[in-house]
């Protein structure tokens, strides 16, 4: 069938009508059982009421004034932000692309300002995913992602993740931050260890850089900490966050310390929509929620047993999975086969999940899921790993026959 979007999404031919929690319902009534989370970003799953109260309430009021005008609604998030992370003002965007260019900009802005405007160049890691804008395919370096957009950004240089050594040898006069995801997401699920984060930390402290941390994919809840550096113990100067902090609406927001954003001043940077009321109701509504006291520890519980469950999967299937990847409800499977087959296969089970860099199947659930939904999730999986070794019994069998 021939469609008038732009083909730059390889679509699974499967339409959704709706949700409700960690499910959804296409049109003819099929159910699926929602492991992507809209590639992590329905935290709180579908329709929580909650959100849709929020959402519906201020959708009756007011929309859209710019940000010529004040936003009360967006004074509060901000200040509930701050006032349970590292920073001191936040900057709301639609997107995580869009926080992490200002993020860009506020640390090029930073040695700007301090008389330093040569030191624009940021170090990032090989395999990182930051965004589709010229600046973030930059950021991340990915050849698939740079190819064909001309000239690339310049300004940024990649070193291989986890080689220190590199990573020293990469600091020139000019380099004025650090840029990280604390785990990979679209590059295969790979944790950063604690005590390179702390590492990373100190280096910054050492050489007057900024250290910023990109935590789209990792914030609001999904590793079991509200922010994923917390596990370190460490705190950046500059962070980006995006998806689960809108459970669904699309919003991002830049944070920062008072003294890395010391450069950004009235009318350097901008956006329309950003912080609009509709967006802020939302982010207020997902922060009461995963505020609450017993939240997070109801995800680290989840967390545990789904690692559990599927640690015995690995052993049951070792010709399928070859390993276990991941930290909360961000978990990643590296398969022997094909992670494409693999999604596909799960998806003819009615379960969704998600492909990464590395070879690895992305498991986001919604932080809301329960006991039930991760023994009906591992089920699904079990006789996806089950259809796959059938399938590689079949192609041996015919290769014997040949």
């Amino acid at each position: 069938m021939n469609s008038p979007l732009l083909p730059t999404y390889a679509r699974a031919d499967v339409a959704f009508e709706r949700g409700e929690g960690p499910w959804l319902m296409t049109r003819d009534g099929e159910r699926y059982l929602d492991f992507g989370g809209g590639i992590a970003v329905n935290v709180l799953g579908h329709a929580h009421p909650h959100l849709v109260a929020a959402l519906t309430e201020q959708a009756g009021k007011l929309w859209h004034t710019s940000n010529l005008f004040r936003i009360p609604e967006g004074e509060r998030l901000a200040q509930r932000l701050v006032d349970n992370t590292f920073a001191d003002l936040v900057f709301f965007t639609n997107s995580g692309a869009e926080a992490l260019e200002a993020s860009i900009k506020m640390a090029r802005k930073y040695h700007s300002a301090n008389g330093e405007p040569e030191r624009f160049r940021i170090l990032t890691f090989e395999g990182a995913f930051h965004g589709r804008t010229l600046a973030t395919i930059a950021a991340g370096g990915q050849k698939k992602y740079l190819e064909g957009f001309g000239p690339k950004v310049e300004g940024f240089d990649q070193v291989p993740f986890g080689d220190h050594e590199a990573l020293r040898r990469a600091i020139t006069p000019e380099t004025g931050a650090i840029l990280i995801e604390p785990v990979q997401g679209e590059g295969g699920i790979r944790n950063v260890p604690t005590q390179c984060l702390r590492g990373l930390r100190e280096l910054c402290d050492e050489h007057g850089m900024l250290l910023v941390f990109d935590e789209v994919q990792t914030g609001v809840g999904r590793t079991g900490r509200l922010f994923a550096h917390e596990w370190s113990g460490i705190e950046p100067d500059i962070m980006a966050i995006a998806k689960g902090i809108g459970g669904g609406f699309p919003m991002g927001a830049c944070l920062a310390t008072a003294e890395a954003a010391k450069g950004m001043t009235t009318g350097v940077h901008g956006t329309t929509f950003g912080g609009n009321p509709l967006a802020m109701a939302v982010g207020n509504a997902v922060l009461d929620v995963v505020l609450e006291p017993g939240f997070l520890d109801h995800v680290r519980e989840m967390s545990l047993l789904l690692k559990q469950r599927l640690a015995a999967l690995m052993d049951r299937h070792p010709a399928v999975i070859a390993e276990l990847r991941g930290q909360g409800l961000m978990l990643g499977l590296r398969t022997h086969v094909a992670n494409t087959d693999f999604v596909d296969a799960a998806r003819s089970e009615k379960l969704l999940t998600i492909t990464a860099g590395d070879n690895v199947v992305r498991l986001l659930p919604p932080l809301i899921v329960g006991e039930a939904e991760i023994g009906e999730a591992v089920a699904r999986l079990d006789r996806t790993c089950e259809a796959l070794e059938e399938e590689m019994r079949a192609l041996a069998r015919r290769g014997a026959a040949e």
